[in-house]
C-alpha cells in the first residue's frame, strides 16, 4: 500500500512538471517579446538623445521642449544659455530641456 502511494505521488509530481513547463515557456516568450517591443526601442532613443546633448556646441540652433527656438551662447555641465530668435533675449535652460538640434554638423552629415 505504501509503495503504491509513493508511486502515485511520483507520477503526480511528474505530471505537474510537464504541465508547468509550457506555461513557463509561454511567459518567457511573452516577457521577451515585451522587452523587444517596448524597452529596447526606448533605451535606444534615450541613448540617441543623450548623444545629441553631449555633442551640442556653441552657436548651434536648437529647439527646446517648450517650443523656444534659439542659438546656444554658452554651455555648462547641466545647463546652457541660449539667445531666443524673436527678441534676442538670453535664457538659461537645463540641458535635458533640449528637444532637437537644428544645426547639422559635418561628422553627422557624413554618416
Amino acid at each position: 500500500m505504501n509503495f503504491e502511494l509513493i508511486t502515485l505521488a511520483k507520477q503526480a509530481n511528474a505530471l505537474d512538471l510537464k504541465a508547468l513547463l509550457p506555461m513557463i515557456l509561454i511567459y518567457a516568450v511573452l516577457f521577451g517579446g515585451m522587452y523587444f517591443i517596448f524597452i529596447r526601442p526606448n533605451r535606444k532613443k534615450q541613448k540617441e538623445e543623450q548623444k545629441m546633448r553631449e555633442n551640442l556646441q556653441v552657436g548651434d540652433e536648437i529647439l527646446t521642449i517648450g517650443g523656444i527656438y534659439g542659438r546656444v551662447i554658452s554651455l555648462k555641465e547641466d545647463s546652457m544659455v541660449i539667445e531666443s530668435k524673436a527678441d534676442r533675449s538670453k535664457l538659461t535652460i537645463a540641458r535635458w530641456a533640449l528637444q532637437q538640434n537644428l544645426t547639422v554638423h559635418d561628422d553627422v552629415a557624413k554618416k
